[in-house]
């Protein structure tokens, strides 16, 4: 509250008075105790960011490349290069099966035969499968329990393909997240980093003419 105190003086010798002073003194303490309030109030309302990252996988390595029959295999090299190959690793020919050989691709969406245009044919499948359940749920926010249940079934299926990245030596930063930008626009869901295997490396020298 605020409150008002009068100084009073006295006459002098001579006889004269002066004017009465005033001083104004407020006291602050409700205003503390509000401000504390508030504070309370939207610190138990306030809804907190969730801080949105890329869920990775980082799996050890025992030198030899992972076997996966419905994986394909990113392998990144200098000069921002990137090769795949799909299904497991074979370093000679396996029951009729040639050896593993690498195809490239660029980062340029210009290209036909570019990492983005890849990934949009390996994954339409699963695309149509995702149109398909959106447009049976018409009306139904994004936000639903049921709908993100139907559409991570669909992402992380056994038929879904899993996506290993590995780089070399010489491979750039840029690169590396170049790829997981484009798996995360294809809506892929499996997806794991881990070490190149020696068979792998020695076969993108093989390719590249480089040294790793």
């Amino acid at each position: 509250m605020a409150a008002i105190q009068e100084h009073i003086h006295e006459g002098n010798e001579r006889g004269k008075h002066r004017a009465k002073k005033q001083s104004l003194h407020i006291d602050m303490t409700p205003m503390v105790d509000l401000a504390f309030l508030l504070l309370s109030f939207f610190v138990l309302t306030a809804v907190f960011t969730k801080l949105k990252s890329m869920q990775l996988t980082l799996p050890g390595t025992d030198g030899e490349p992972t076997v996966l029959k419905n994986g394909i295999t990113f392998l990144l090299g200098d000069n921002d290069r990137i090769f795949y190959y799909e299904g497991e690793f074979r370093t000679h020919d396996v029951d009729g099966r040639p050896k593993t050989q690498l195809t490239e691709l660029s980062f340029s969406k210009k290209e036909k035969q570019s990492l983005h245009n890849y990934l949009l044919y390996k994954n339409k499948n699963m695309h149509a499968q995702l149109r398909a359940i959106v447009s049976k749920n018409t009306g139904v926010t994004a936000i639903d329990t049921d709908l993100k249940k139907q559409m991570l079934e669909v992402r992380a299926g056994k038929e879904a393909y899993t996506y290993l990245i590995k780089s070399d030596n010489n491979a750039t930063y840029g690169s590396v997240v170049a790829v997981l930008n484009e798996l995360n626009i294809n809506l892929v869901r499996k997806y794991v980093i881990e070490d190149m295997a020696e068979a792998e490396r020695n076969l993108l020298k093989e390719k590249t003419g480089g040294v790793n």
